[in-house]
């Protein structure tokens, strides 16, 4: 897979590669964050195309997200974000996009870093573009996507000036999943304060209900494969409906850096990653998942809590991510840069009486981590 930076100018114009003037491209184009089922429908049916018509399948990767860059811009009087400000609420890194598109065979990444002026392009001047210099026959797209000023370019005007011109092809992807979802408009992370994983509030409610609690909380209407459904859930602890949308456990990435080492004060030695993690932090919790650091992988059990610092680069408080690998061995991975999936919600953060009722926990959270990650450690040195 080859990959290609872009910029645009001042004025929002971009200088697109040429491929070949005889094979033609099949194209997609979006932020593509989470990589969640949805993302991958529209993936795979732009590799399958390309494939079918002997073509190149090139993705468009807008990094930041346009999300992020408009609403920095209207908190902070029109300007954009710069690269110090971190983008807190991204589910997935752009190296981790990267590494997952490479999995679906996609010939060509071109990764657009997203601007105003880019944004402020009309879609019928974006889409010549992407005809005339990447020799795109077919275009394709989820079913309720848009692009351009002001989001003009929806999946009719685009169907419609493809019949008009005749000079490429719209193909639309059902990206929806099951149904509709209702997340509260302006949702907060809210830690659950009941042990195991949270169940869906909304799972046995009436219509009555349903509507009441969504007048409440101001809630709208979601397609239930999304990038911001996906965000809500992880929001709220619920690891496992997060996982089914995006078809493998969420995860983040970071250094490890040295912590305070209570943990191994009290029997249970933690990897603690630094500030700069990429991908979205879950609510406060203990959770259980899996330590990553290159071809090794030990299940883990791992806890997040909230510093009361306030962070410049991000706009929130300070996150703590600690990983608990449940291994025999010793484990050294100081300036390390690993991955910490989850695959479940096991307790909110509370304070104990005492070391000896947090070994006791700690215990029980190592041998429930067992339990979710279906693996069995006879050598564990503190179960």
């Amino acid at each position: 897979m080859e990959i290609t930076h872009l910029t645009p100018d001042a004025e929002g114009s971009i200088a697109w590669p040429s491929f070949s003037n005889d094979k033609k491209a099949v194209v997609t184009l979006g932020a593509f964050d989470g990589m969640h089922l949805g993302h991958q429908a529209v993936i795979n049916r732009v590799v399958e195309l390309a494939h079918r018509h002997d073509a190149f399948s090139i993705v468009i990767l807008f990094d930041p997200r346009p999300a992020f860059v408009h609403g920095w811009a209207g908190a902070h009087n029109g300007e954009e974000p710069t690269q110090s400000n971190v983008d807190a609420d991204a589910l997935t890194g752009i190296d981790e996009r990267l590494r997952r598109l490479e999995e679906f065979g996609v010939d060509h990444v071109l990764v657009v870093h997203y601007t105003l002026a880019f944004a402020d392009k009309s879609y019928i001047f974006f889409l010549g573009q992407l005809t005339g210099k990447l020799g795109m026959r077919t275009l394709v797209l989820g079913q309720d996507a848009a692009m351009g000023k002001g989001r003009a370019g929806d999946v009719k005007h685009i169907a419609n000036l493809a019949a008009a011109t005749g000079v490429f092809e719209l193909d639309v992807v059902d990206d929806r999943g099951p149904g509709e979802v209702r997340i509260p408009r302006d949702f907060r992370p809210e830690a659950p304060t009941e042990w195991g994983e949270p169940a869906d509030p909304l799972a046995n409610a009436t219509k009555a209900e349903r509507r009441a609690w969504s007048k409440k909380n101001q809630a709208k209407a979601m397609r239930a494969w999304s990038s911001t459904n996906v965000r809500y859930l992880l929001a709220h602890g619920r690891i496992q409906d997060a996982n089914a949308i995006l078809g493998v456990p969420h995860a983040i990435e970071g250094k490890v850096v040295h912590g305070e080492e209570r943990g191994r004060t009290i029997g249970f030695p933690t990897a603690n990653l630094g500030s700069e993690t990429q991908g979205y932090i879950p609510v406060d919790g203990v959770y259980a998942g899996w330590l990553v650091d290159g071809d090794n992988r030990w299940p883990a059990a791992i806890s997040i809590g909230t510093k009361p610092t306030f962070s410049e680069k991000t706009g929130l408080h300070e996150r703590v991510v600690e990983a608990y690998a449940i291994t025999g061995d010793w484990l050294d991975l100081y300036g390390h840069n690993v991955r910490v999936e989850f695959v479940g919600f096991l307790r909110p953060q509370v304070k104990f009486d005492g070391p000896d009722q947090l070994v006791a926990e700690l215990k029980r959270n190592v041998e429930e981590t067992k339990r979710l990650t279906a693996w069995h450690c006879p050598l564990l040195p503190y179960a």
